[in-house]
């Protein structure tokens, strides 16, 4: 049986915040390319999300990379507001 890698991955503008997610599942590319940013290989995804394939995985991975300027500001723009969040926590010396 042949897979389209077209439909492995789908966007709805309800479910996680409408980004591109790995069909039937929350997984979002997003959280792909963060997990391979800090140097997990497809096979190492696989055994932190043991219900996908490794298809699902390299597709996620063929997005980020054919998008990669895009999703690389995304992830700069939520680190950048949770150090904002963080950093005003701290500031008003609320407890952790």
């Amino acid at each position: 049986m042949t897979t389209a890698l077209d439909t492995l991955l789908v966007s709805t503008p309800d479910v996680c915040g409408g980004r591109i997610r790995i069909d039937g599942t929350r997984i979002t590319v997003h959280r792909i390319a963060t997990l391979y940013q800090q140097g997990q290989d497809a096979d190492e995804i696989a055994r932190t999300y043991s219900h996908l394939s490794l298809g699902q995985i390299y597709a996620a991975l063929a997005c980020y990379h054919s998008n990669r300027a895009e999703i690389d500001a995304e992830l700069a723009a939520v680190d950048a507001e949770y150090d904002e969040l963080k950093s005003r926590s701290d500031e008003a010396g609320e407890p952790r």
